[in-house]
């Protein structure tokens, strides 16, 4: 009994170090930008979308989670101007894509975390869009007080369908990828 006793002791002593190692970063959300691009068949667009909040957890120096907060009704588009970025952004923030009145944010929680060198991260998340969740993968490269990634996200997964060749067929050229890129820039 007494072994059980100090073998048990010596593991609640290990976890509580380890959890007493374990930080969290707030990220810096005004700081912060996430930017987006989008491809059709004629061409393509690109913009941005506001971090809400967001924070990382690092045991020792290494990250080992973190979880952030979109909001999807500040998503606008850079690449026009006038009455054509009103429409486009009018047409984002519709039932055609996020539906932003239903699904005012998406999130991402990073679930695994391993390094591939050093600052540069391999990680595992769940994506959160339209109410929809859905693992994915990426790289992360910290340098100083900014993490950096680029996320590569299927938009079909999430029931983005507008003129997506995954639910509609003939689309032409008035096809758009179901890929989308956003570059992210995290300052903490």
């Amino acid at each position: 009994m007494k072994k059980k006793m100090i073998t048990l002791s010596l593991i609640l002593i290990s976890f509580a170090t380890a959890w007493s190692q374990s930080t969290i970063i707030k990220i810096e959300a005004n700081e912060s930008n996430i930017h987006w691009m989008a491809k059709k068949v004629t061409g393509e667009h690109e913009g941005n979308i506001n971090l809400i909040d967001g924070s990382l957890e690092m045991d020792g120096d290494m990250i080992s989670g973190g979880s952030f907060t979109v909001d999807m009704t500040s998503i606008s588009c850079t690449d026009l101007t006038g009455e054509y970025k009103g429409k486009l952004e009018g047409h984002l923030k519709s039932d055609d894509f996020f539906s932003v009145d239903k699904f005012p944010k998406a999130s991402l929680i990073i679930t695994k975390s391993e390094m591939k060198m050093q600052n540069h991260y391999l990680m595992s998340g769940a994506l959160t869009i339209k109410g929809i969740t859905h693992p994915i993968d990426f790289e992360m490269h910290v340098e100083g007080n900014t993490a950096m990634t680029k996320l590569v996200v299927d938009r079909s997964k999430y029931d983005v369908r507008f003129r997506s060749a995954s639910f509609f067929e003939n689309l032409g050229d008035k096809m758009i990828y179901d890929d989308f890129e956003l570059a992210v820039n995290l300052k903490f």
